[in-house]
């Protein structure tokens, strides 16, 4: 994304930059006071040009200056002010010519409407004066005429056309601009549920290690001096935890360091043994069944094993069972993972700790994959049943 967005930022900085409106505006009017100062000059009818005429060619020019703020009254002023100086008597200087920019600039500003209505205005106008003074019908309608419509015309269109693409591209950018803004939302909603995601593998697999090395801390203090065997055992499993855990612990930091690696390898019910094995280690009698086809899905399988291990780890924390079973079975497109102790219910701790995160973590893990959890103690001890669809998941 930062790559994406510092190319733009490049290509942007290599277009040619744009000139300020009033720029434009300035060039408009200064071409167009050129144009009708050219055209009174050369006085096609010996009427002669004197300081009004090129005073008049400017004004009409710098009506360009407030075209976008008043493209309606431009339109307005320019016709008043064509006829006015054909009043006058000044030098002809043509119908269309005059008022060309003025129609145009109302058709640039959504004025469409205005605009035709001048060019209408001024032509009906030109020619009904023509023909009152006697002009050549035939000149005036058949060559004139069709000249003086298609030129207002062509204004008209022009001005419609450059801001259909002002609008254009404006949308295009509104588009873009919303475009790029869900991309963002998604990768900052993609990078949220990794962290959490990770926090999730963090607790449970860093907690399900604690919970063995405590285990067997407590087992090696009883056994210093009494049952060296024993206190070696214990010494060895908390070694062998603690070695797993830390090159756990290193793979999920080099991942977040260097995100190029690959996705992170994630645990599946081919390893559910490492998740019981604190349960027997502590001497608790454990029954594992599992009944799944081949295609489970990664991520059910990875929260399958994630709450047999969380589950375990509380089973080890706070039952005090003897025995325990796990089950995990597919039917009816479900993943159905049930853990099960025979812990007694007498003022013992809610699973996951008074203030932990084991079970609401898992019960989220079940509900992002679109199924559920529930925990329950009852009179033969404490169970947790997850329900994972498989169906949709990848």
């Amino acid at each position: 994304m930062i790559d994406a967005g510092e190319r733009v930022t490049a290509g942007r900085s290599r277009q040619a930059p744009e000139l300020e409106p009033w720029v434009h505006d300035a060039l408009l009017a200064a071409g167009v006071a050129l144009v009708l100062t050219l055209a009174a000059a050369a006085d096609v009818d010996g009427s002669g040009a004197d300081g009004g005429t090129y005073l008049w060619a400017a004004g009409l020019g710098g009506l360009m200056l407030v075209r976008r703020r008043y493209p309606v009254l431009v339109v307005a002023l320019s016709v008043a002010g064509l006829i006015a100086y054909y009043a006058v008597g000044y030098p002809p200087i043509g119908v269309a010519v005059p008022v060309a920019a003025a129609v145009f600039s109302a058709a640039e500003f959504g004025r469409l409407t205005a605009a035709v209505l001048g060019a209408v205005t001024v032509v009906a106008v030109s020619v009904a004066y023509r023909l009152a003074v006697g002009q050549d019908p035939a000149l005036l309608l058949a060559y004139e005429l069709p000249g003086h419509l298609l030129l207002l015309a062509a204004a008209v269109a022009l001005g419609d056309s450059v801001r259909s693409r002002r609008e254009a591209r404006r949308q295009a950018a509104e588009v873009a601009a919303l475009v790029a803004e869900r991309y963002e939302r998604r990768i900052a909603e993609r990078l949220a549920a990794e962290r959490l995601a990770i926090a999730r593998d963090l607790h449970d697999s860093v907690g399900h290690a604690m919970t063995i090395v405590a285990l067997h801390v407590q087992v090696a203090q009883e056994a210093v001096g009494r049952d060296d065997a024993a206190a070696a055992d214990a010494l060895r499993v908390i070694s062998s935890t603690t070695a797993t855990t830390l090159a756990d612990v290193r793979r999920t930091v080099s991942v977040l360091r260097q995100p190029d690696r690959g996705p992170r390898a994630v645990p599946d019910l081919t390893d559910l043994e490492s998740a019981v094995l604190p349960a027997r280690q502590a001497g608790i009698e454990v029954e594992t069944a599992v009944a799944v086809g081949e295609d489970v899905p990664s991520s059910i399988a990875a929260a399958a094993y994630r709450i047999v291990q969380e589950s375990m780890t509380n089973v080890v924390r706070h039952s005090g069972a003897q025995h325990a079973r796990v089950e995990v079975r597919e039917a009816d497109g479900v993943l159905h993972v049930t853990v099960a102790d025979d812990g007694g219910s007498g003022g013992q701790q809610p699973r996951g700790g008074a203030a932990g995160h084991g079970i609401a973590g898992m019960r989220e893990r079940a509900e992002a994959l679109g199924g559920a959890l529930t925990a329950a103690r009852g009179a033969d001890g404490f169970e947790v049943h997850a329900s994972l669809p498989l169906g949709g998941v990848s």
